[in-house]
């Protein structure tokens, strides 16, 4: 029923910046970014509720930035002065938690989108 794309990923030098994008076929009220890199287990990045409430995994706030276009049901992830652990898979993911209770946490979320690449360069 509830599907999700993400698209942007792609190969960046350090220091340099990444557009993540993730449409999603039916609008949720939370919605997050998750990524994972090889042998570590899948770490929150930052959600955003239907309201515009926002929250970031601490180590990421400064860096990073989620924002959406709700007429269009896509989320966005600012990924700016990036490095090479910043590599690995992204994943969009969506939820019916309320504004107060959306947090990026993987196991709120309900639906997953298969993930875009992210490749940073030294």
């Amino acid at each position: 029923q509830v599907q999700l794309v993400e698209s942007g990923g792609g190969s960046v030098q350090a220091g340099g910046s990444l557009r993540l994008s993730c449409v999603i076929s039916v609008r949720m009220p939370c919605t997050g970014w998750f990524r994972q890199a090889p042998g570590k287990e899948r770490e929150g990045v930052a959600s955003i509720s239907s309201s515009n409430r926002q929250n970031y995994d601490d180590s990421l706030k400064g860096r990073v930035a989620i924002s959406q276009d709700t007429a269009k049901r896509t989320v966005y992830l600012q990924l700016n002065n990036t490095k090479p652990d910043d590599s690995g898979m992204y994943y969009c993911a969506a939820g019916g938690n309320a504004a107060s209770a959306c947090r990026p946490i993987p196991y709120q979320f309900n639906y997953w989108g298969r993930g875009t690449q992210v490749t940073v360069s030294s």
